[in-house]
């Protein structure tokens, strides 16, 4: 009897204390459901458009080639594990200023079962150009990205309501990578679309295609803006090798330093002209130009040639084995270089250029301007 009592004392006392972790446990479960809302109530969120220097896998969920994907191994080998569709050994740009903006990884608009809108999206695609023609059909440009913004926007307005839906549209980042593949892809194609038109007016095409998004998105209530202008096209591995010497291919690089002259002007232009619109734009060439030149400064071992790929310079875009060129070779220490593959850079380089990007240098406009990006995001 003794014995059974005790037993039904214990009994009790579990009970009552499994009542006791569940009650805890509901209560902590309630906290965090009311600090997420409260979050995404005042987060800034972060929208992102572009190409590959941006993209979180939206490719992966397209009818295209592996030219334009990343979804295979040893992409995202560093920090992931695995390949989630990524241009990098690990994280991309985008991801670390969501980090930096305390917001969690901005996930793909085609990510099946992704409606949690309020903290933002990814909208770029690697191989996209501000021209529609830009390896049309076979990426998503930019058109149809904004295209993609607008039902987000949409739902926003029916999820929130007006008022908070206009909120949260007016206080998120607008983040943009855009034009590399418009100057580009003429080279890699063998295409002839260069003798059709000048220098300026080609790059005219491209920067009349990015104002109209930004005034399509302003429209909309987008007020802050972030770019990243173009690097120096025609010195990174899958173009270098294009050149019988193995020089810089000086007319891609002249291309993107009229483009950066053209949109450095538009933005100053667009600020002047629309109430409200701030930006920032970040000298990602010169950036990366100090890298190749001065690895070591910097914490690399090799600033010009590819850690993914084949051929001189690594330039031969054959990472993984899944694209026309079978033969690659991967290097064991990614953070030992720059670029990751013939077009796109390491994880590592990834950080601190995003890191420059979010702190700026506050007696450098030219750096970041004329806000840094942590101060674009605080502004209300």
């Amino acid at each position: 009897m003794e014995a059974m009592n005790k037993n039904s004392t214990m009994a009790r006392q579990s009970f009552l204390f499994l009542i006791f972790f569940l009650h805890v446990s509901l209560i902590a479960t309630c906290c965090r459901a009311e600090n997420t809302q409260k979050h995404a109530k005042t987060a800034v969120p972060l929208f992102v458009f572009g190409d590959s220097i941006l993209d979180a896998g939206n490719n992966n969920y397209i009818n295209t080639s592996t030219l334009d994907q990343a979804n295979f191994w040893p992409y995202g080998e560093t920090y992931f594990k695995f390949p989630t569709g990524r241009f990098s050994d690990g994280r991309v740009i985008s991801d670390f200023i969501a980090k930096h903006a305390n917001l969690p990884f901005i996930p793909p608009f085609l990510q099946p079962g992704f409606r949690q809108y309020n903290l933002g999206v990814n909208f770029a695609s690697g191989g996209a150009g501000a021209l529609v023609e830009t390896f049309q059909g076979f990426v998503i440009d930019l058109k149809t990205q904004v295209k993609n913004y607008n039902k987000v926007e949409s739902r926003l307005r029916q999820k929130l309501g007006n008022d908070e839906a206009k909120m949260t549209i007016s206080r998120g980042v607008y983040l943009f990578s855009i034009g590399n593949n418009d100057y580009m892809s003429p080279f890699l194609t063998n295409s002839t679309i260069l003798n059709n038109y000048s220098d300026s007016t080609y790059v005219g095409m491209v920067i009349g295609n990015i104002t109209t998004a930004i005034k399509e998105i302003y429209r909309r209530g987008g007020r802050k803006f972030a770019f990243i202008n173009l690097p120096d096209l025609g010195c990174v591995p899958g173009i270098r090798i294009l050149t019988s010497n193995g020089s810089c291919l000086e007319k891609a690089s002249s291309l993107a330093n009229l483009h950066n002259e053209a949109l450095f002007k538009l933005l100053f232009q667009l600020q002047k002209r629309l109430k409200g619109f701030k930006y920032t734009i970040f000298d990602f060439n010169t950036n990366l130009k100090n890298r190749m030149l001065h690895p070591s400064k910097y914490g690399f071992k090799i600033g010009e040639a590819a850690c993914c790929g084949t051929g001189p310079y690594g330039g031969t875009y054959s990472c993984g084995g899944k694209r026309i060129v079978k033969e690659f070779q991967v290097c064991k220490h990614p953070n030992e270089y720059l670029f990751w593959d013939s077009f796109h850079l390491t994880e590592k380089a990834n950080k601190q250029l995003a890191d420059e990007m979010w702190k700026g240098k506050s007696n450098s406009f030219n750096d970041v301007g004329p806000y840094s990006l942590k101060k674009l995001f605080k502004i209300h």
